[in-house]
């Protein structure tokens, strides 16, 4: 039985939830907000029990101290006894009537409801030991309940504050995040799963990949070579796609997410709620607008100079290819997010709203260091905020069980070294990205250096350079620094830059420049 008595007008340990508050007639001020008082749901009756029986056997807390806390108590000399009972427990120590008096013997609040002899009517009120863990439950169910009536009250109370700093998107985006936060903690579900059903899920992906004629298990990026290296874009994992500026690292990331979204397919056994292939995906563009990207898309698929397309210098070919490309890329479930200076957790809140409402298969972040770090929280350096950022997307990407794919920046000591291929020391703020990442994947294209470093015209040295110019004109090479489920190696990949398009390289170009294309290591 749930015990609801309605508390004194003063009382303050229940938070109330208030309905929309309504505007001053003539002022425009926000007058008070006004309505029903909630008291807090609980059940002191079934703290007393689970306490009790926690005495009397102290195994109960290994079926019940995965998700009930303290916290969960509503009665705060409970709370106070649970808190010393599991901590004994922890300890390997014994937890009962006897070891718990020395605790309570000063304890004024245990004072007041018969001291520490209430230690023994608790073990005296305890009933059948069996049925603690379903008090416990009780308790956890209305713990949950009074935070939520707590969160309400304090979503109400910012929403009718007058001088409050953040906007209402702010304000909702603080909470979801509370909520998010109390789904995480404390969930009553078995965390832990068995090791039958872990291969369960392997033979799973791996059935799912051997039904696809690609073979790949996860969203294929559209580039075979580099699906050969990793069996394309994984759920839960966090991947980091780097490179110095001009490498094309945005128009690979672009390219990838364009190839995913134009191959999606809706599971017909789901009602389309769930993808068969391909992916829905989120864009978040911090560096550059919507329209901006939406028209580098246009320009990959029509194979149109994308200036000629700002410019409109196109004749009527061109112009039919343009309406095409629009027209193809409309149907693709691809979305755009160019909010600039975004925060972490705003990012994240946003792709689980989009999740909800539009479904989501993955998310691309472009890029890294332009996401700030948590709002309101104080960073000595860069790097603290960085650290929060990568363990964030690391986060939500398990959370949405999505791969998240993010950009980020090289440092300059590339340029020092006469061998330009990046490696991994070259991150910024490496340490975190380099932690949280799944792979670590960097673009290079050695066309970029070799256009700067042209030597005198019939020298030794030019003849050379012709040479390296004609192996690496329109290919680039996308480095896996890092693959924590696979092997680390170089995909070889076509890039045209006037129309920043990757593409596949044919086989006899593979193995005339390169050797075999499905070498993992190159």
């Amino acid at each position: 039985m749930v015990d609801y008595p309605t508390p004194p007008h003063n009382a303050v340990s229940a938070p109330s939830l208030f309905p929309v508050p309504a505007m001053g007639a003539q002022s425009g001020v926000m007058k008070p907000p006004s309505g029903p008082i909630l008291s807090a749901p609980r059940n002191v009756e079934a703290e007393q029990r689970v306490l009790g029986a926690l005495m009397l056997d102290n195994e109960i807390f290994h079926r019940i101290g995965e998700f009930l806390t303290p916290d969960h108590f509503y009665d705060p000399v409970h709370k106070r006894i649970y808190a010393a009972a599991i901590g004994l427990i922890r300890r390997e120590q014994l937890a009962d009537g006897v070891t718990l008096k020395e605790f309570f013997e000063t304890d004024g609040g245990l004072s007041e409801i018969g001291g520490v002899d209430y230690l023994a009517q608790l073990i005296a009120q305890a009933g059948l030991v069996a049925a603690a863990p379903e008090y416990a439950r009780v308790i956890y169910e209305l713990g949950v309940r009074r935070k939520l009536i707590e969160i309400g009250g304090g979503i109400a109370m910012e929403a009718a504050r007058p001088d409050n700093p953040r906007d209402a998107d702010g304000q909702i985006t603080e909470g979801e995040r509370q909520l998010q936060e109390l789904a995480e903690q404390g969930s009553r579900d078995d965390a832990a799963k068995s090791f039958s059903e872990a291969l369960r899920e392997a033979v799973e992906l791996a059935a799912r990949a051997a039904k696809r004629g690609d073979k790949i298990a996860g969203i294929a990026s559209g580039l075979a070579d580099l699906d050969r290296l990793t069996g394309g874009l994984h759920s839960s994992d966090l991947l980091i796609l780097a490179g110095r500026p001009s490498m094309g690292k945005t128009a690979l990331a672009t390219n990838i997410a364009f190839n995913a979204s134009m191959a999606w397919k809706p599971d017909p056994a789901s009602g389309g709620k769930k993808t068969l292939d391909g992916a829905i995906t989120l864009f978040f563009s911090l560096e550059m607008s919507a329209d901006q990207l939406a028209n580098r898309l246009i320009a990959e698929r029509a194979e149109l100079p994308s200036e000629h397309i700002r410019q409109g210098k196109l004749d009527k070919s061109q112009f039919g290819r343009f309406l095409q490309a629009v027209n193809e890329i409309e149907r693709a479930p691809l979305f755009i997010d160019d909010t600039g200076g975004i925060s972490i957790d705003t990012l994240m809140a946003r792709a689980r709203r989009h999740k909800r409402r539009h479904g989501l298969d993955l998310v691309v972040v472009d890029y890294l260091q332009l996401v700030a770090g948590y709002q309101g929280k104080r960073y000595g350096n860069r790097v603290e905020e960085v650290q929060d950022v990568t363990k964030g997307l690391k986060m939500l990407a398990k959370q949405l069980k999505v791969p998240v794919l993010a950009l980020s920046q090289l440092s300059r000591q590339v340029e020092m070294r006469e061998d330009k291929r990046p490696q991994l020391a070259d991150l910024r703020e490496s340490g975190s990205i380099e932690q949280d990442a799944d792979i670590v994947m960097f673009v290079y294209r050695e066309s970029y250096y070799l256009d700067r470093a042209k030597p005198e015209e019939g020298t030794p040295e030019f003849e050379k350079w012709k040479v390296k110019c004609e192996r690496a004109h329109n290919t680039a090479e996308v480095i896996l620094g890092k693959q924590r489920h696979g092997p680390i190696g170089t995909a070889i990949v076509g890039f045209q830059p006037e129309f920043t398009k990757f593409y596949n390289l044919a086989y006899d170009h593979f193995s005339e420049q390169y050797g075999r294309p499905d070498s993992p290591q190159r």
